[in-house]
């Protein structure tokens, strides 16, 4: 055996969306109220990939600064509300982003996880790990005031997930070409 192949294998990285401050601080904020503290470790995201390989960060940064480069930023509808059983997330959707993560997935379609590969269904999750009761408590809640709404993405955000916490390893803005 080689020296390299007793190497750790580096964390993943992971990959969201960078929301418009508005709109960032309004999901931010309900996640800060809602989530349990103890396990809050991250902001509000919407990801779009969990898992890409933590050896390839330069590969991947390389990736996401060319394709956000040929793009505007992008508008994002929030269509609604996701009752997880034990949380809640706003649902998105957005065929520019789709679009986008369909061109990231096809680059690295050898090292994707079953979850990166499974349907992508887009949502920023502002609670989890409660009971069933306290979820459809606050699910509730927040659909009797619920209206659809459009949010501007500004850019991507690339991770690295250190078992809990996320440490932020590059910020890729659309537009940058132009």
């Amino acid at each position: 055996m080689t020296e390299s192949s007793h190497a750790p294998t580096p964390d993943p990285l992971i990959v969201t969306l960078e929301m418009d401050p508005a709109t960032f601080a309004h999901f931010d904020g309900l996640r800060r109220r809602h989530f349990p503290e103890k396990l809050n470790h991250i902001p509000a995201h919407a990801t779009l990939f969990h898992h890409l390989p933590g050896g390839e960060e330069d590969s991947v940064a390389a990736t996401l600064a060319e394709l956000n480069a040929a793009e505007e930023p992008v508008a994002v509808e929030v269509t609604g509300l996701r009752f997880l059983g034990r949380g809640v997330a706003y649902t998105l959707a957005s065929d520019t982003l789709a679009r986008i993560r369909g061109s990231i997935a096809r680059r690295y379609d050898d090292a994707l996880t079953a979850q990166d590969r499974q349907g992508w269904k887009p949502h920023v999750t502002i609670q989890n790990k409660v009971s069933p009761e306290v979820a459809r408590s606050l699910h509730h809640a927040l659909d009797l005031d619920f209206e659809p709404f459009r949010f501007t993405a500004t850019g991507l955000l690339l991770w690295r997930y250190l078992g809990g916490p996320w440490q932020q390893r590059g910020r890729f803005a659309f537009g940058r070409g132009r």
